[in-house]
C-alpha cells in the first residue's frame, strides 16, 4: 500500500485525504511541454492527483492535474521506435489541455507510471468506485434543500401544493423527493401522468413569478410514439397547469428542433400535439449532446496547444460553439419573456434532464436576482442540475476509462459559458466573479468534493456521498470574498435580456485558450489556486516518498 497522509498538512495545502502512490526518482521523465519544449523533471501521483515539476531551474514549470480531469491515458511509441523523445505517455484531459511525457526505453520505464495512472484516474472500471470520493477536511453546509426552496418562493399557496410522492423515488427515480404540483392533482393523477412521460419525468415546479404567479415546469417528452398515442391524464394535467394563473395559453417550450422531435416518435417519444388544447408549442432547434461533443471537440483542435491565429475567425465558426451558445441563450431569453409577461411555461428536451436544465436555469437566472447571488446561485445549481438529475456521471465520464462514450457531453460547461456571457453584458448585476465559474468547472472534473458525482439524488443517497464526501459550496462559502464582483449593484427587481446575436457573443479564452501561457498573460488571468503550488512541495514529497515502495498499487 501507499503511505496514507493529510495533504493539507505535508503536501499541496488544500485538505485532501490521500495516498501517496509513488514517486520515480531514479527515471529520467521529460514533459514535452507545447509551449517551452522538452523539460526534464520529476513526477509524482497519488490517488487524487498527478504532479510534475522541471527540475531546469531556468524553465520552472508545475503540472498539478487531478487525476479526474483525465479522460485517456495511451502509451507513445514503443520498444524499437527511434527518434528524440518518441516513448512515453500520451494524457488527453477533459479541460481543454493534453499532457505527454517522455521516458528512456530501456527496461519497460514507463510501466509503472502507466498502470498507476490507469488505476486510479479510471476507478469505476477498476471496481474502485470509493476512491471516486476523497474525504476533506472542511464544514458541510446544505445550501439548499427542496422544500426550503420552495416555501422560499411562497409555496404551497392556493394553486401549487407540494408532494413527497417521491420521497422513495418510486415515481421517478431522476427526480427529487420532493415535488410542486398543481393544487388540483392528485396523487394518483401524478402516477398516471409518469406513465406517459419519457422517464417518469412529469411536469413540475421550477420557479414561480411572485406577482403574475406565471411559473416554469420542466418534464420529460410524452410518449406519442409512431402511432400517435394520447393519455387524457397528461393532458389534463397540463391545462391544470395552465389554470394555475388563469392564463388563456400555455407554452410548451421544446427544446429540440422540429426534425428531432419527429424522430423520437420512432424510439416512442415524439411530442404535444393540437390534442393539448389551450396550449402552444414551439421549438427552440437547440441540438442534441453529440452536436454539443462534436462541437467542443473542434473548438480544442482550434485552441490547443496553438491558436489558429491566421484563419481564426473562420476556424471558430467551423467549430459552432458560439453558434450553440447563441441558441441556448435565445430560448432562454424566449422563456424567461413569456413568464415575465404572465404566461406559464412548460420546457423539455427528450429526457428533460441536459437541454431542459440550460433551458430553465438560464431563465431563472435572467428574472430572478436571487440566484445572480453567491449563495442564490448555489442554489440555481443544486436545484435545477443536481437534484432534478442532469447525468454528470455519464456526461463527464467521472472515474471511466471508455473515452469514447456516446454519453458524454458539455452540456453543463455550455451552460456555464453561457452564465459568463451574461456577467460580460451585465458586469454589475452578478454578486460572484469569474473565478467562482472557473473553480465549478475545475472541480466538475476534478472528484474533490461530492456535488457533481453520479447522475441523480437517488444514486448519491444509495452511495451515501453525502455522508462521504463535502460540497463544493464548503471550500466557496469558507474564503467566499475572493468569489465577489466588487462591481456589483443589487437590483432586486430586475430582469436581465442578454443580447443573443453573434455580434455581442465572445469566445471565453480566459476558461478554454487557459492553459496557453501567453493568452493567460495578456487577460491576466489567475488560474486559480490549484496550479499555485508551495515552493517546499518537492521536497516534502521526496521525504515522504523514502518510506513509500515505488510501486505501491
Amino acid at each position: 500500500m501507499g503511505k496514507k497522509c493529510s495533504e493539507k498538512n505535508s503536501i499541496f495545502g488544500d485538505c485532501i485525504q490521500t495516498v501517496f502512490l509513488c514517486l520515480f526518482p531514479d527515471k529520467d521523465i521529460i514533459y514535452i511541454c507545447p509551449f517551452s519544449g522538452a523539460l526534464k523533471g520529476k513526477v509524482f501521483i497519488t490517488n487524487y492527483r498527478l504532479y510534475f515539476k522541471s527540475s531546469d531551474a531556468d524553465s520552472a514549470v508545475m503540472l498539478n492535474v487531478p487525476l479526474g480531469v483525465i479522460c485517456r491515458v495511451e502509451k507513445m511509441g514503443g520498444a524499437s521506435s527511434r527518434g528524440e523523445n518518441s516513448y512515453g505517455l500520451d494524457i488527453t484531459c477533459k479541460d481543454m489541455r493534453n499532457l505527454r511525457f517522455a521516458l528512456k526505453q530501456e527496461g519497460h520505464s514507463r510501466r509503472d507510471i502507466f498502470e498507476i495512472l490507469f488505476r486510479y484516474a479510471f476507478p469505476v472500471s477498476h471496481g474502485l468506485v470509493s476512491h471516486l470520493m476523497h474525504c476533506i477536511s472542511l464544514s458541510n453546509p446544505q445550501v439548499h434543500s427542496d422544500d426550503c426552496h420552495y416555501l422560499f418562493q411562497g409555496l404551497p399557496n392556493d394553486k401549487w401544493r407540494i408532494s413527497f410522492i417521491n420521497k422513495s423515488y418510486e415515481l421517478c427515480d431522476t427526480y427529487p423527493t420532493v415535488l410542486a404540483v398543481p393544487y388540483k392533482a392528485t396523487e394518483e393523477d401524478l402516477r398516471k401522468v409518469a406513465t406517459f412521460r419519457s422517464r417518469g419525468r412529469i411536469p413540475v415546479l421550477s420557479w414561480i413569478h411572485r406577482e403574475n404567479q406565471a411559473v416554469i415546469a420542466r418534464c420529460s417528452q410524452p410518449l406519442v410514439g409512431m402511432s400517435g398515442k394520447r393519455n387524457k391524464d397528461d393532458e389534463r394535467y397540463l391545462d391544470l397547469v395552465r389554470e394555475a394563473n388563469g392564463t388563456s395559453k400555455l407554452i410548451i417550450y421544446d427544446a429540440r428542433p422540429n426534425v428531432n422531435a419527429v424522430a423520437n416518435k420512432a424510439t416512442g417519444g415524439g411530442y404535444e400535439g393540437d390534442e393539448y388544447q389551450n396550449a402552444e408549442l414551439i421549438f427552440l432547434d437547440i441540438h442534441n449532446i453529440h452536436v454539443m461533443r462534436e462541437s467542443l471537440k473542434k473548438l480544442k483542435d482550434i485552441v490547443y496547444p496553438n491558436v489558429e491565429e491566421s484563419h481564426w475567425l473562420s476556424s471558430l465558426e467551423s467549430t459552432h460553439w458560439l453558434e450553440h451558445i447563441k441558441l441556448v441563450l435565445s430560448g432562454a431569453i424566449q422563456v424567461a419573456d413569456k413568464v415575465s409577461s404572465g404566461n406559464s411555461v412548460v420546457v423539455h428536451c427528450s429526457d428533460g434532464w441536459d437541454r431542459t436544465a440550460q433551458l430553465t436555469s438560464l431563465a431563472m437566472l435572467m428574472l430572478d436576482s436571487h440566484y445572480r447571488t453567491l449563495r442564490g446561485f448555489q442554489v440555481l445549481l443544486e436545484k435545477e442540475w443536481i437534484s432534478f438529475g442532469h447525468k454528470f456521471a455519464s456526461r463527464i465520464g467521472h472515474g471511466d476509462k471508455n473515452h469514447a462514450d456516446q454519453d458524454r457531453s458539455p452540456i453543463f460547461v455550455q451552460f456555464i459559458d453561457c452564465v459568463w456571457q451574461m456577467t460580460k453584458q451585465f458586469p454589475t448585476a452578478f454578486e460572484f466573479n469569474e473565478r467562482l465559474l472557473l473553480t465549478i468547472l475545475d472541480h466538475l472534473y476534478s472528484c474533490r468534493f461530492g456535488t457533481f458525482l453520479y447522475n441523480c439524488e437517488s444514486a448519491r443517497d444509495q452511495h451515501e456521498v453525502r455522508l462521504k464526501t463535502v460540497s463544493l459550496w464548503s471550500l466557496v462559502n469558507s474564503s467566499n470574498d475572493i468569489y465577489l464582483n466588487p462591481f456589483y449593484t443589487p437590483e432586486s427587481g430586475r430582469v436581465l435580456y442578454p443580447v443573443a446575436s453573434m455580434r455581442h457573443l465572445e469566445l471565453w479564452v480566459s476558461y478554454y485558450i487557459r492553459w496557453n501561457p501567453r493568452i493567460r498573460q495578456q487577460v491576466g488571468l489567475h488560474v486559480g489556486v490549484h496550479n499555485v503550488m508551495h515552493a517546499s512541495t518537492l521536497s516534502r514529497l521526496a521525504n515522504l516518498a523514502k518510506d513509500s515502495p515505488k510501486k505501491c498499487v
